[in-house]
């Protein structure tokens, strides 16, 4: 009798432990591909699940989107650059069945075929498109991908180029072109504005050759503007409209001054020596 006792205790505590043991616990961003007798069964949602050890088996799927490295890939761009290109690839799992079913590891999968895509990709484009144009670069990217993946219940969210890395050689010939080209904006630039520079004197020149009186005031604006240095020394030339008075009166001087005469003196200047005597 107490052998049976033993026996029945025995296997009660085996069917407890084999029931604890049945129990799974699955979190709320995971899923459940259950098999019995290695036939698919019904997925199972989060919360408590039994899954009896020795019958069911189950492989738990994370639905969160998991981010994946590309290793830097060496390509050589359409115009033959040799280049190393690395990249980041977000995706997530959309169909927990088809991602066990038609597909023994989708994550190791999807980086091998994004890196085989990345290579593909970056080989059709030239190294300006690769430098410039990386956005386009990245939607073709994730397309590709998504063709690739799509039947295994993976979905690429987002495909981003971190880093290219080209030959120092191919750098400084780039440089030198970028160089060249400020150059010649530079000198572009330069020559439109003393084109416009020009066409403002050639206007101000004619307002001014107007009047020249306003000549006059420009020479006086412009040595009050070089007097504000007292360290300067200024050579200002002196307009003939200034001195050609004086210069049309020589002649007359001349004429009424003859040899052996001194020039007399004007008729008010007379007169103001008469009344001093006086």
């Amino acid at each position: 009798m107490m052998g049976i006792l033993v026996s029945i205790g025995v296997v009660v505590l085996v069917v407890v432990i084999w029931l604890a043991a049945s129990f799974k616990v699955l979190q709320e961003y995971e899923r459940g591909v259950a098999f019995r007798f290695g036939r698919l069964g019904r997925l199972r949602e989060p919360g408590v699940q039994m899954i009896y050890l020795g019958l069911d088996r189950m492989v738990r799927v994370d639905l969160r989107i998991v981010t994946l490295t590309i290793p830097p890939q060496d390509v050589i761009t359409k115009d033959n650059v040799p280049a190393r290109v690395n990249a980041v690839v977000l995706f997530q799992v959309t169909d927990p069945v088809r991602s066990v079913m038609a597909v023994a590891n989708h994550a190791v999968a999807t980086s091998q075929m994004a890196q085989t895509t990345l290579r593909s990709v970056v080989g059709r484009a030239d190294l300006d498109t690769l430098l410039a144009h990386r956005a386009d670069l990245n939607e073709d990217l994730a397309r590709s991908i998504n063709a690739q993946t799509e039947p295994w219940g993976v979905e690429v969210k987002v495909v981003e180029i971190k880093d290219v890395e080209i030959p120092q050689a191919m750098q400084r010939a780039m440089a030198r072109e970028a160089e060249a080209e400020r150059e010649r904006r530079a000198k572009i630039i330069n020559a439109h504005g003393e084109l416009q520079a020009s066409e403002e004197l050639g206007q101000a020149a004619e307002i001014l050759s107007r009047n020249p009186a306003s000549l006059q005031l420009r020479y006086l604006q412009t040595l009050l503007e070089l007097g504000a240095d007292h360290n300067s020394t200024v050579v200002f030339p002196l307009p003939m409209d200034i001195i050609g008075p004086f210069l049309k009166k020589v002649p007359q001087l001349l004429d009424q001054t003859k040899p052996g005469q001194t020039a007399q003196p004007p008729a008010d200047e007379q007169k103001t020596d008469v009344t001093n005597n006086e």
